[in-house]
């Protein structure tokens, strides 16, 4: 299937490993000329040398300038972003009981408010277009919200309520929103959760992977190859009557519709 993303250009967040990179391996390997981003900017670089047309860029979105620089750099390499992937590090695990404002307020901080910054700058120039693509990287706690990750959960469905409520809004434009949310993935941060996991209940890592796998019916966790292909489609041109839709990557880990 022909993605229609050939010159295309991909602005992908936080994409020196994880979700992130295996997106926007994806999307250059279907043509995107597309912007590597992360606060590792030699690891950035060096992911940019190993695609077709790419480049890195060291980016913290959490600072308060940090968007702005991004889409800069952006445009100055490739132009206005045609597809823009908002994905960035969860915070850190906790019960509910354990949030205060304080923390919520970081929570909201990184996964909200920097990427709104981020859509801010993209979307004129999509809409003038008439075409663009915005994809989030969520969880599948926006679905059914996980144990100790109470400020995950929180920061994801802010961010998915207001894509989806931008979805409406822009779909006349030709620019269409979604989020992607991965079940068990095995990644740096599935690694870290797993962890965390073990440490809190008195169990080995190895324990918790086994129990979280047999949890799934696919019976494994999903490699991160499997997440960017679906992430590649709902950035494509087949894919432009999709929108305002959450779709899961996770091997049938969530049992609702």
């Amino acid at each position: 299937m022909d993605l229609g993303l050939e010159n295309r250009t991909a602005l992908v967040c936080s994409s020196t490993g994880g979700l992130g990179e295996a997106v926007a391996r994806a999307l250059a390997e279907e043509g995107a000329r597309t912007v590597v981003c992360g606060r590792r900017g030699e690891r950035a670089a060096r992911i940019a040398a190993e695609l077709p047309s790419a480049v890195g860029v060291t980016a913290d979105l959490r600072a308060e300038d940090g968007p702005a620089r991004l889409y800069e750099a952006t445009v100055a390499a490739f132009g206005p972003p045609d597809v823009l992937v908002l994905n960035g590090p969860g915070p850190r695990p906790a019960p509910a009981s354990a949030v205060d404002v304080t923390a919520a307020a970081e929570a909201l901080d990184a996964l909200l408010h920097a990427h709104i910054r981020l859509v801010s700058l993209a979307l004129p120039a999509m809409r003038e277009r008439g075409w663009g693509r915005i994809l989030a990287v969520g969880s599948s706690g926006i679905a059914a919200p996980l144990p100790n990750l109470a400020l995950s959960n929180l920061g994801r469905a802010a961010l998915a309520g207001y894509l989806k409520t931008l979805a409406a809004e822009v779909a006349p434009d030709g620019v269409t929103v979604n989020l992607l949310l991965p079940g068990r993935i095995r990644t740096e941060r599935t690694a870290a959760v797993d962890a965390a996991n073990a440490e809190r209940s008195g169990r080995t890592v190895a324990d918790v992977e086994q129990a979280s796998a047999a949890s799934i019916p696919a019976g494994r966790y999903g490699r991160p190859e499997e997440f960017a292909a679906a992430a590649a489609f709902l950035c494509g041109a087949p894919a432009s009557y999709i929108t305002g839709t959450a779709l899961r990557c996770d091997g049938g880990l969530v049992r609702g519709l």
